[in-house]
């Protein structure tokens, strides 16, 4: 006798079933990088802030999945037909996916990417930021700002191959997961938005010397780093499964997950090694943040260059980080407090631009012009808006808590708890901010009696 077993459906609706859930795999993973972004900043601001840090970042997935839902993922297929030659613009066709059940899961897989774009800010505006302003500026970026971006490099518009820009130069924007799309527009819009508020009060003195002020746990940051990192496969090696057509093993898959791999190694390495030579000891805050860089500058790249190509970008990219901090802090005066646009900014400009020379494709100067052009209007656009938005808010409801209230700390002053009751006083002071030998935001200057950098 002969059993048959006969397939319950077609291939075709297996491959899509599993191409399905694949995708929302990866996009859980990737939500998962919300925790990571929680303890990394909270533990880079003094333990009366911690509170209010969280409570952004709550605030940017809560509240910014629904708004690019109704508004952010349509807006960013608006962007592309209107900067794309023979793309006729639908206005309602681009708000279709609201009521397509087939395209949600779609839809998922690019908003956890735009909510990654609006929790970087947070970082840089931490302990002196309005909780209501920044509310309002997480809408513009996950309605608007972020969404005409994705447009341009993603949905075809822009910078890609076809698109005004991509057309004129003769190809298309590669960056292959969001090194520049969605870290530096993260990265740069904070260090716009920080500019915008002004340092903390204390940061720095009647000279303009940078002064330290201690986040209150190390290992937070170092934990939040680590989880980031691990969710970080989810937004490199994911994006490669789900750009595969459903062919999740092979050579293009490897390429990414070991470049991945190879540069966070080699970002925090770096990172290590140039705040040693700086400061004579090893910071593990900025090893973290090299760590992270490095993943930030090979996350545009991954896909297209060698593996000793991966490691050069990691390196580079965390051999940067400490000395743009300190470029940022010293310099511009911009009190960036977790380092966002050392680690996201320009780690993501400098790895996407370099991948004409790393290329498994071999260099291309086209392909260089458009690296560096479309890197120019992402930070442009970013710049743009963000100060239309930031002082549009400054000049009506504020953008910054009164001096008492930060004194106090946010958590009291914006929300009436504190994070850390234990170490409160009965009499409602704010909690205890100095954590004894704990390095400062990005690393400055210890407070155990050692040297100034």
């Amino acid at each position: 006798m002969t059993l048959l077993l006969p397939l319950q459906g077609d291939v075709t609706q297996v491959a899509d079933a599993v191409s399905a859930v694949w995708v929302l795999t990866v996009s859980f993973l990737i939500f998962f990088m919300q925790p990571g972004f929680a303890l990394l900043e909270a533990g880079q601001v003094r333990a009366k802030n911690a509170g209010n840090v969280v409570m952004k970042n709550m605030t940017d997935w809560s509240m910014g999945v629904i708004v690019f839902f109704l508004a952010g993922a349509g807006i960013s297929t608006i962007a592309a037909a209107l900067t794309a030659s023979g793309t006729s613009l639908d206005i309602a066709g681009a708000f279709a996916y609201i009521d397509e059940p087939s395209g949600w899961v779609s839809w998922l897989f690019g908003a956890v990417f735009a909510m990654t774009a609006a929790t970087i800010v947070s970082g840089a505006v931490a302990e002196r930021m309005k909780f209501s302003a920044y509310v309002v500026y997480a809408v513009a970026m996950t309605a608007v700002i972020y969404p005409v971006i994705a447009g341009f490099a993603w949905g075809g518009g822009l910078l890609s191959a076809d698109g005004f820009l991509g057309a004129a130069i003769g190809v298309g924007y590669k960056d292959f997961a969001g090194a520049t799309v969605v870290h530096a527009l993260g990265g740069i819009a904070g260090l716009t938005a920080a500019y915008v508020v002004g340092p903390r009060r204390g940061r720095y003195d009647s000279k303009g010397k940078a002064q330290p002020i201690p986040g209150h746990s190390v290992l937070f940051a170092v934990i939040g780093t680590l989880i980031l990192a691990f969710g970080w496969y989810g937004f490199n090696v994911g994006t490669q499964g789900v750009l595969s057509d459903g062919q999740f093993m092979g050579e293009a898959l490897g390429r990414v997950a070991l470049n991945t791999t190879l540069a966070m190694g080699a970002g925090m390495l770096a990172s290590s090694l140039v705040s040693y030579y700086i400061e004579g000891k090893p910071d593990p805050l900025f090893a973290a943040n090299g760590l992270l860089a490095g993943l930030v500058a090979i996350t545009g790249a991954c896909a297209h260059v060698t593996w000793w190509g991966g490691i050069l970008i990691g390196l580079i990219g965390g051999a940067q980080t400490p000395l743009v901090y300190r470029w940022v802090v010293d310099n511009l005066k911009i009190d960036d407090v977790c380092g966002v646009f050392a680690v996201h900014g320009s780690a993501g400009f400098i790895g996407t631009m370099l991948i004409p020379f790393f290329d498994v494709a071999g260099f291309s100067t086209a392909q260089l012009v458009m690296q560096v052009a479309g890197s120019v209007v992402i930070a442009g656009w970013t710049v743009l808006t963000t100060l239309v938005v930031m002082y549009a808010l400054k000049y009506t409801i504020g953008v910054r808590v009164s001096d008492e209230e930060e004194e106090l700390g946010l958590d009291l002053g914006e929300h009436g708890l504190a994070t850390y009751p234990e170490f409160t006083a009965d009499s409602g002071s704010s909690p205890i901010t100095d954590g004894g030998d704990v390095r400062t935001d990005g690393g400055d200057v210890r407070t155990d009696g050692g040297e100034d950098e």
